[in-house]
């Protein structure tokens, strides 16, 4: 064995570089000391994630089961949050409730992040004529009543889920395009594309290889922010009884069953509300989290 073998075999531990947990656990305790409410946050959507993954596992009954000898029923052991006026187990209904939002509420994100990254991304680095054309249609496509449009919409083309999510993610998605915009407008003036650009490259290969990944960042942070928005929004279409269709849950749609009882028996109200403001919650602290992480300017004052 060759004296450079030897010294590669023999070296001492802590020169062989950090083990690939310990790459993992540093950044994450960094994060949780330094965001705190962001770590929270995170830990909220996690545990929303592992409901809507597992509600047969973890919910002690179906959604659809119900008892009516135990109707409206206040919180106890046998029903953590009581029983609703068919005697359903309303600690079950908002776990597999869970399911409804977390499936709308970040499939609509992604689609919006698609829509926003490629208007405001093309929009951007094309500029001119292009720029102010698409400008306009985002004028135009903002001025609708976000609310009142989702309802529009979904009176016409039925309140299945897909046409929620494109519903949402195309409303959404105007918006983003303007941050995104704004960032790609940034990146594009920096020396380095022109001389990607003198070296012969497409446009399509510096969008794709040095546009996007630099905007990346404020991508994952709007989108973080929006997932919250979004479920806010799909809990109002179920309130008012365009979300998804019965029976399975929905946490809107539980508040908007309780209107009737709620006097006599507030926690039909109590805990959907609860379910839907914790979520929101958590979703704007880890954006607001992701924003300070990842944004350079932010890095920079820090």
């Amino acid at each position: 064995m060759s004296a450079a073998a030897a010294g590669d075999v023999l070296a001492p531990r802590e020169l062989q570089g950090p083990s690939t947990a310990a790459r993992f656990y540093r950044p994450a305790l960094r994060f949780i000391k330094k965001q705190p409410l962001g770590a929270f946050g995170l830990l909220i959507v996690i545990i929303l994630v592992v409901l809507a993954a597992l509600p047969s596992v973890i919910a002690p009954q179906r959604y659809d089961d119900f008892d009516v000898t135990a109707r409206l029923q206040a919180p106890s052991m046998d029903y953590f949050f009581g029983t609703d006026q068919l005697g359903r187990d309303n600690f079950s209904r908002i776990i597999y409730a869970s399911r409804t939002s977390v499936i709308i509420g970040f499939s609509a994100v992604l689609v919006a992040a698609a829509i926003a990254t490629a208007v405001g991304v093309s929009s951007a680095y094309f500029g001119g004529w292009f720029d102010t054309v698409f400008q306009r249609l985002i004028d135009v496509w903002m001025s609708f009543p976000g609310l009142i449009f989702i309802v529009f919409v979904v009176a016409i083309f039925g309140n299945g889920r897909g046409t929620i999510i494109l519903t949402l993610g195309l409303l959404y998605g105007a918006g983003s395009s303007r941050v995104i915009r704004s960032a790609a407008l940034t990146v594009r003036s920096m020396s380095y594309i022109e001389a990607v650009r003198a070296t012969g490259a497409g446009d399509l290969r510096i969008i794709l290889r040095h546009v996007i990944p630099n905007v990346t960042p404020i991508i994952i942070v709007n989108a973080s922010v929006q997932v919250g928005a979004v479920i806010l929004a799909e809990s109002s279409l179920s309130f008012l009884g365009f979300g998804t269709p019965p029976p399975f849950p929905s946490w809107g749609r539980m508040l908007g069953e309780a209107q009737t009882y709620m006097t006599q028996h507030p926690h039909l109200a109590l805990f959907p509300g609860a379910a839907i403001a914790l979520t929101v919650y958590g979703c704007n602290m880890l954006g607001d989290a992701l924003r300070d992480t990842l944004d350079p300017r932010l890095r920079r004052g820090a």
